[in-house]
């Protein structure tokens, strides 16, 4: 699509945009890319740049500034793989909460961006179901899961259930599903709900509703997030308190970023998400360069950084890829 001469002119304005955040201007460009080129030529190829959408010109200036297609080509085809110095920070093995804590807070300090870190992944598996009769029509649900979590909730069932039910209930669904994952149990009770009884079948049902509400909480609270107020020194929000706003409204919004997240699990390596670009960053001023970590040799969570599109990238990846690897070993190598 582009020849080399015009790669390169888009790859010195994007590194001097990103550096200064200033429209680049033809002059600027041909200093910048050392290139024995008129102004005259450079400015025929970035209104070419400017015809296929990678860069713009604001309104004030009458220089370019890249957009997101441009940010995308940028990244996915001209970063360079030189590697700067930088000082090796340490994660030392600890309990995973504070791991994952000390980990967001690290990407922050490094970034000087926002830190995030989605906590290990609990298994949706119950290793026991119990009923408890509080009162006519008032259950208590236990739930504990393999590695000893307990998780209590009250439900209200249209009937009234005898306490030596309920315990029938338990032994039935524990002698048979236990071990399962929430998804596996809601499969396979879709296809036997006919042959059970029906005290099972309505309590099974509620257990299943149960759990997966205990999951998704307990998923949502394992978003953790660290320097939201570095945000506030980027000239990119501080001039605009919507673009700001938006920005902190993602934050509260945990179940998004578990999306994001979700969606970063699924690739190898680090991923990067231009704001605007898809669903998934619906903020165009946004974006994220996220990795996965691993305990064991499976991948069990996501961290990244987020910040304006205006990012040093490769500094970026470089900060993600060594927090993925510092949070891997400390999770590893737990005591």
């Amino acid at each position: 699509m582009l020849d080399d001469r015009a790669k390169l002119l888009l790859k010195t304005l994007v590194e001097r945009y990103i550096a200064d955040g200033q429209p680049v201007g033809s002059r600027t460009l041909s200093r910048s890319a050392g290139l024995d080129l008129s102004p005259a030529t450079i400015r025929n190829v970035m209104s070419d740049l400017e015809g296929l959408g990678l860069i713009a010109s604001p309104h004030t200036s009458s220089g370019r500034i890249p957009t997101h297609r441009g940010y995308r080509l940028f990244v996915d085809t001209m970063l360079t793989a030189q590697r700067e110095h930088m000082n090796t920070p340490s994660l030392a093995p600890d309990q995973p909460q504070k791991v994952i804590a000390n980990a967001a807070h690290l990407l922050s300090n490094m970034s000087q961006f926002v830190g995030v870190v989605m906590a290990p992944r609990r298994a949706s598996v119950f290793k026991q179901i119990e009923f408890l009769r509080l009162s006519e029509k008032r259950l208590l649900v236990i739930i504990v899961s393999p590695d000893g979590d307990v998780q209590n909730r009250v439900i209200f069932p249209e009937a009234d259930y005898s306490q030596s039910q309920l315990v029938e209930a338990s032994n039935y669904i524990n002698a048979n599903y236990a071990g399962l994952t929430i998804e596996q149990v809601r499969d396979k009770l879709q296809s036997e709900i006919e042959t059970l009884r029906g005290e099972i079948a309505t309590l099974m049902q509620a257990a299943v509703k149960v759990s997966s509400e205990v999951l998704t909480e307990a998923q949502e609270d394992d978003v953790v997030i660290s320097g939201e107020r570095n945000l506030l020194a980027v000239s990119d929000f501080s001039s605009d308190m919507g673009q700001l706003r938006r920005a902190f409204e993602l934050f509260e919004q945990k179940a998004q970023l578990m999306r994001l997240l979700d969606v970063s699990s699924k690739a190898e390596g680090v991923r990067i998400f231009i704001g605007g670009e898809s669903q998934v960053v619906p903020f165009e001023e946004l974006s994220i360069v996220s990795a996965n970590y691993e305990v064991d040799g499976q991948v069990v969570g996501t961290l990244g950084v987020i910040g304006p599109t205006r990012m040093p990238y490769e500094r970026m990846i470089q900060i993600v890829d060594i927090t993925s690897r510092l949070v891997t070993n400390a999770l590893s190598h737990r005591k």
